[in-house]
């Protein structure tokens, strides 16, 4: 069998990086790109260099946004009073997908994990703290995965928050244990913001 060129073997690599793509959907890929017309490939090629040109990260939560604030953030019809704590800005995609949250965001950055040189300082928790004191939060959900790191992370967080005089709470446990948010169908995500309880 002859072996590929060396651009589709860089292409397939390539494409093997992207979350979810393993290395028989990236070599499909590869070979279906390189035998497109070439104004199809050229027009997918700028519409990634689009997006990643014009999506910023909000500066209030830390969304995916393509103006500031976000829609998130500036929606009067939202509950300024909650905030919901997640890892990253994808877990509010899954989240907002369940239609049972009416409150807004905050993106953490990560989770604590010592053992990949990750701790508090590098999160986002001071910006969270400049939240806390500067708009009237009453109580923050902690969204945060099922792991190790998760669970050290929510009780970090809910440690370190307690003296801001806010009620924390955790998602309920329906979501599978060591799997993120984007893995979790709806109806299990609206369940387990629905049995959220105080960390104590």
């Amino acid at each position: 069998m002859a072996s590929l060129p060396e651009p589709i073997v860089s292409l397939i690599a390539a494409l093997g990086k992207v979350p979810g793509i393993g290395p028989r959907s990236a070599e499909r890929i590869a070979l279906h790109l390189v035998q497109a017309e070439t104004q199809s490939v050229r027009q997918l090629a700028q519409t990634i260099l689009t997006a990643r040109d014009r999506i910023q990260t909000c500066q209030i939560c830390g969304a995916l946004t393509e103006r500031q604030p976000c829609v998130i953030c500036s929606d009067p019809l939202r509950d300024g009073s909650l905030i919901c704590l997640v890892e990253r800005p994808v877990d509010i995609i899954s989240i907002e997908k369940s239609s049972s949250y009416r409150g807004r965001y905050h993106v953490l950055g990560g989770k604590i994990s010592p053992l990949n040189g990750i701790g508090p300082e590098d999160l986002r928790i001071a910006e969270l703290e400049a939240r806390l004191a500067n708009e009237p939060i009453t109580e923050l959900i902690l969204a945060l995965g099922t792991d190790v790191e998760g669970d050290a992370t929510s009780f970090y967080l809910a440690k370190q928050l307690t003296a801001k005089g806010v009620k924390i709470t955790r998602i309920a446990h329906g979501l599978p244990a060591g799997s993120g948010l984007e893995f979790v169908d709806e109806l299990t995500l609206s369940r387990a913001l629905e049995g959220r309880r105080e960390i104590q």
